[in-house]
């Protein structure tokens, strides 16, 4: 079958002399899904943008793009007009930026079908309803009259699917789909594109930095490093039989969902800057395997028998010795603190939430505004974290994790209930002995360079508490800080702007143990970094979490980090925990609808494994905190109440329900009247038969 794209060196360079893509070639066949991965920099985006022709005029682009064995570069822009959402389509990864928000959904669909098919007005607003239909939008008549602000994230990336596929495409480039997305809206959105590439038959490049999306969806995968293919090969290869020690490191720096506890295995180092690259193989100043030799040449990349292609003169060595990630990079010794050795009823509360309720008033109107309604964003919750304990809080944006971590850090009174820190009522707090009492409780942000002010250079902002709290002399604890995250003491003299994602997040850290807390508040610490930086500063988390005695409240979404991070882990859903237990009792027996949902929606980096999961797939969005539903709030979404009996039903629908101990599971509870203890994370479709 010939190919459908066909790029051959494909090189973009832009002004300073910057190559970001250094001669890719690939080719996508008709209903092949090719991924493409690599981090952040290494030039996934910019050549599909190059691709769909939409770099700006200054970059400078030369090889060859053809399609169906046109070529594309040099193409007047009449005729690539033609071409795009005609015969090639492109999934954005905001799409809120690519919505336009002064026209409503449904409009915007329609134009995209006027623009290539000779229809009416009413036949293309008949096709746009039909598309939200086909990707899941409930009520898509109604909800074509919406504007874009007015759909969540996952609505809003439902219909860019849409329109992306309403003239039928041969080819689909999506470019990080699902990035911005829950797990849960994240398996919906994979599941859409399945369906659409079903309806159209088109090819998919798939690029992303997930490695689990890549072994669910991918035929084939290309590894992308500093602007060059790295190695090629089908999914299989590529995740089971490695030859490039970059792709090794990605794969073995993954955590896992199902993965046993430990350390995670970072590739030390940052990717090069693409207007500094060092001299021979630009991996080579990061891996372990390199000789003399990897400086003298880059390595060009080569067949090493059938697809496969490999960017390595060790290739043969790895694939002879049979080597793995955890062969080649070296896995840290973290230590673990004496505490954790203590039975959890014999420690010391630092944190507890005792019926914590935080509602906010809804109002309308622009002049006299009156009260319309009530937001309940945290809605009764309960939960308490000991002395060298880390306590992760997850569920879906929207839930009320956030807000929790407000009402805590403030150490204001609460609107209801109590919050107890370090066996102070924040209720009954007065001024000095809050202020006293920041010193012990401190948080590091999901966002560190908005958390950093790029004005003050590094140890100015790391001394910022200490000087707060009376500290006279800080250089040498500055220093002392640097050093135990990671980094040179002379990096103190550098600005915010001068370092790496994980650097940052690392100074971060550093800021917030500058006054010696007992708690440590973690907001999606390592959300915005790339997997192979991301394991470092996990590891740096557990690590500390030891050496200093320190307790953790670990907020996130990613499921796969908090196994590996966390003790005990709260599910929260709408304002409510939905589950509570040790981290390994969740995980491994789920008893909760909503958590069996959000385990089974995580993507493994298992090829075989993604290919026989069974998912549990949510329908709809959560609802508003606004309008909750009566009785059990999770009704409206749960897959277990369609199949309950009426009288069930009613129960559901009348009575809430509470976290109820199970029976033999210790601490583990669930908010469930029906709940049920089962396996999710690798359970298959012929298990869920039997």
């Amino acid at each position: 079958m010939s190919p459908i794209l066909e790029v051959n060196d494909l090189t973009v360079t832009f002004p300073g002399g910057i190559q970001a893509v250094r001669g890719v070639s690939y080719q996508v066949s008709r209903g092949e899904v090719l991924g493409i991965v690599g981090e952040s920099g290494s030039g996934k985006s910019v050549t599909s943008l190059a691709v769909m022709g939409l770099l700006p005029r200054n970059a400078v682009v030369s090889g060859s793009v053809k399609l169906h064995g046109k070529e594309l570069l040099g193409m007047d822009e009449g005729d690539l007009v033609k071409v795009r959402g005609k015969a090639i389509s492109m999934i954005f990864q905001d799409p809120l930026s690519a919505f336009t928000p002064v026209y409503t959904i449904g409009n915007q669909l329609a134009e995209a079908v006027r623009i290539h098919q000779k229809v009416g007005k009413d036949a293309a607003a008949k096709k746009a309803v039909e598309l939200l239909d086909l990707v899941g939008i409930p009520h898509p008549a109604i909800r074509a009259k919406s504007f874009p602000h007015e759909f969540s994230g996952g609505m809003r990336q439902r219909a860019m699917i849409a329109m992306a596929i309403a003239n039928d495409p041969d080819l689909l480039i999506c470019d990080e789909p699902t990035t911005a997305l829950d797990v849960t809206i994240q398996a919906q959105i994979l599941e859409v594109l399945k369906t659409a590439q079903q309806e159209t038959g088109a090819g998919i490049v798939m690029i992303t930095h997930d490695l689990g999306v890549v072994a669910g969806m991918a035929d084939r995968v290309m590894v992308m490093y500093a602007g060059k293919p790295v190695e090629e090969g089908a999914v299989d290869d590529i995740y089971y039989r490695p030859r490039m020690p970059y792709t090794m490191g990605l794969l073995a720096s993954i955590p896992r969902v199902d993965g046993a506890e430990g350390p995670l295995v970072p590739i030390e180092g940052n990717p090069p800057s693409p207007k500094n690259l060092p001299t021979g193989c630009p991996f080579a100043p990061r891996c372990p395997m390199r000789v003399d030799a990897c400086e003298e040449e880059e390595p060009p990349l080569v067949a090493i028998g059938g697809d496969r292609h490999v960017a390595c003169i060790r290739s043969r060595e790895i694939e002879h010795k049979n080597l793995t990630g955890q062969d080649v990079f070296p896995t840290p010794v973290i230590e673990h603190a004496p505490i954790e050795r203590v039975p959890r009823e014999q420690r010391t509360t630092v944190l507890e939430l005792e019926n914590l309720i935080r509602h906010y008033p809804l109002m309308k109107g622009a002049v006299f505004k009156r009260r319309v309604g009530t937001v309940h964003a945290v809605d009764g919750i309960s939960f308490d974290i000991v002395e060298g304990e880390t306590l992760a809080l997850v569920g879906e944006s929207g839930c009320g994790k956030t807000t929790t971590l407000q009402q805590i850090m403030q150490l204001q009174p609460p609107q209801d209930g109590r919050i107890v820190v370090l066996g102070k009522d924040s209720s009954k707090l007065d001024k000095g002995t809050r202020k006293a009492l920041r010193r012990d409780l401190q948080i590091v942000f999901q966002d560190p360079m908005a958390a950093l002010d790029p004005r003050m250079p590094v140890s100015d902002i790391i001394a910022e508490p200490l000087r707060a709290h009376g500290h006279k002399d800080t250089d040498a604890k500055v220093k002392e800080l640097l050093e135990l995250v990671g980094l040179s003491a002379t990096d103190g003299d550098r600005y915010p702007q001068h370092f790496s994602g994980g650097q940052r997040q690392r100074i971060g850290i550093a800021r917030a143990l500058a006054l010696e807390p007992k708690l440590l508040v973690l907001d999606e610490p390592v959300s915005a970094l790339d997997v192979s930086i991301q394991a470092g500063v996990i590891n740096l988390l557990e690590d500390l979490k030891g050496r200093l005695g320190l307790s953790y409240l670990f907020v996130a979404h990613d499921l796969a980090v908090v196994r590996h991070l966390a003790d005990r882990v709260a599910v929260m859903y709408l304002g409510r925990i939905a589950e509570l237990g040790s981290v390994d009792r969740v995980y491994d027996h789920p008893a909760h609808p909503y958590t069996q949902a959000l385990l089974s929606a995580i993507p493994l980096p298992d090829p075989e494994m993604e290919r026989t999961r069974k998912r549990i797939l949510l329908e709809g969005d959560l609802p508003s905190p606004a309008d909750p539903p009566s009785g059990c709030r999770f009704r409206t979404r749960c897959p277990k109440f369609a199949r309950l009996s009426e009288h069930e039903r009613t129960r559901c629908v009348e009575e809430e329900p509470v976290v109820i101990r199970l029976a033999n599971a210790g601490d583990h509870g669930a908010a469930c009247h029906y709940a049920e203890e089962i396996e999710v994370i690798t359970a298959s479709d012929d298990q869920e038969e039997q």
